[in-house]
């Protein structure tokens, strides 16, 4: 008997869930029937979900984990039989929030082989329902399983998610819009650093996703429309070898199509110059990495492998190749003070980098997940509450409340920016004013608008009251910087 799988995500970065795509394209191999919601861009359907024999929840990040727990009484309620699963990096590190929920299967890492050998073990119960049996050895059925396993991928299969059409787009200063696919041909990072919620679960390692894997999947995108391809990966260039080839056989085959990736500004500071020539050449619009903060004491405790004077020297770099970074930063620790948050702005304006830098960026709030590296530093754990396992955090406060005041008010202005249709440049300029006195810095030339999508949330936020409604009642959530009411480091570390 087949098996109905419901596979269900609540939130990619405005993306189409390559965490849908790849596990269906397994899931429909072994002859299950598959139904693949994206509850970030369509209600939920009751009809699939009471017709389902498992339902696996995608969380690959903290806003998708936060939304998905809200579902899961709903869900149970449609459907008491069904198989609860949930499946990525936050499953493992919040398993005894999750079972207390009813979840049954947790699996974190390289998830669908894992997925696979559930409804292969469901398919067997189906067959002989009503007899008694034991489970055969292997099954994960009930189980936590994190896998660092080397897949034999497949194609994702994309069939029945939204069309591309339908998630953010690509904004180009001239005005255009492209419609974006999203992939990653890696998965993992090898990378230790203290605040990122890769760590808990790959802790150092990595795995490629086949480089013909990750051309048919970006064919089959272009085919539907794409016209920009964003590169999921933790880090683009823990492999590069692989990465860049890929890029340059995109290239070759589709000249016009355009991409961006995210790599750590210690591979930016290090790499040979023709390699990031190759990104440059081969339709690389832009490049984001997760600097986090300028404050060399604060990027020691978040041990990011790289200083203050190595970001300034990557944005020299880039300038000279003639490449766009994109910085992302987690502004507000508890290590920041008034003095290093104006630094942080002051540097932007002075380094022209105001357009470069999603405006929700100075905003973002750190957040300390269960299983965080943070944990290790004895002045952290002296500083959190008790975990909050509804929140999925360990909750802190500043130790300068205004500090906490800034940083709501500069999500405030961010939220306001974006539903206005401010420039970046215009609500910097109101960030500048809540945060410093005195004028705003000249910086050397008029600031350029760079490519940016449509929708910029980040992986480590906090949903909005509107992402909640969403899913509840089908409300249109607001898009954008709005949703970043508090960040944790971002995985995109």
């Amino acid at each position: 008997m087949g098996v109905n799988v419901v596979l269900i995500s609540t939130y990619e970065l405005g993306h189409q869930p390559f965490g849908l795509a790849s596990p269906a394209a397994w899931l429909r191999a072994r002859g299950a029937t598959v139904t693949c919601l994206d509850l970030s861009r369509e209600p939920l359907r009751p009809e699939a979900i009471r017709e389902a024999d498992l339902i696996g929840f995608y969380v690959p990040m903290h806003t998708a984990t936060r939304l998905a727990a809200q579902l899961v009484a709903p869900v149970r309620e449609l459907n008491p039989g069904a198989h609860l699963c949930f499946y990525c990096l936050y499953a493992p590190v919040n398993e005894d929030y999750l079972r207390s929920l009813g979840v049954e299967t947790i699996i974190g890492g390289e998830f669908e082989e894992k997925l696979a050998l559930v409804v292969d073990d469901l398919a067997e119960r189906k067959r002989i329902r009503g007899s008694a049996r034991t489970l055969s050895t292997g099954s994960l059925t009930g189980e936590s399983v994190i896998s660092l396993d080397r897949l034999k991928f497949l194609v994702p299969d994309r069939t029945g998610l939204p069309p591309l059409h339908a998630y953010a787009h690509l904004a180009m200063p001239d005005g255009e819009r492209r419609i974006a696919g999203y992939t990653v041909a890696s998965r993992g990072c090898k990378h230790l650093c203290r605040h990122c919620p890769v760590v808990p679960v790959y802790n150092g390692v990595f795995r490629i996703v086949p480089r013909e894997i990750v051309l048919e999947d970006i064919r089959r995108q272009v085919e539907a429309g794409a016209a920009h391809i964003a590169f999921g990966d933790p880090d683009f260039f823990n492999g590069p070898a692989h990465a860049l080839s890929i890029v340059e056989a995109l290239h070759r085959e589709f000249p016009s199509l355009t991409y961006d990736v995210i790599v750590k500004i210690e591979h930016l500071l290090r790499s040979p110059a023709q390699h990031l020539e190759k990104l440059r050449d081969t339709g690389c619009l832009f490049v984001t990495s997760a600097v986090e903060s300028l404050d060399d004491a604060v990027l020691g405790r978040l041990d990011k492998g790289h200083s203050r004077a190595d970001f300034l020297k990557v944005v020299e770099r880039f300038r000279a190749i003639g490449l766009t970074l994109q910085p992302t930063f987690v502004p507000f620790t508890p290590w920041t003070t008034p003095a290093s948050y104006r630094d942080l702005l002051k540097v932007m304006a002075e380094e022209n980098l105001i357009e470069n830098v999603a405006p929700i960026q100075f905003g973002i709030r750190l957040l300390i997940p269960a299983g965080s590296r943070l944990l290790e530093l004895v002045e952290v754990r002296d500083l959190i509450d008790p975990f909050e396992p509804s929140a999925l955090v360990y909750p802190w406060r500043h130790p300068d409340p205004q500090m906490d005041a800034l940083a709501a008010r500069v999500q405030q202005l961010a939220g306001e920016g974006d539903k206005l249709r401010r420039t970046r440049s215009e609500t910097f300029a109101l960030i500048w004013q809540a945060a410093c006195v005195g004028p705003q810095p000249a910086a050397p030339s008029e600031p350029a608008p760079i490519p940016h999508f449509s929708e910029p949330w980040y992986c480590c936020a906090e949903p909005t009251e509107g992402q909640f409604a969403f899913l509840t009642d089908g409300t249109e959530p607001e898009h954008a910087s709005v949703c970043a009411a508090r960040a944790e480091a971002d995985v995109l570390s």
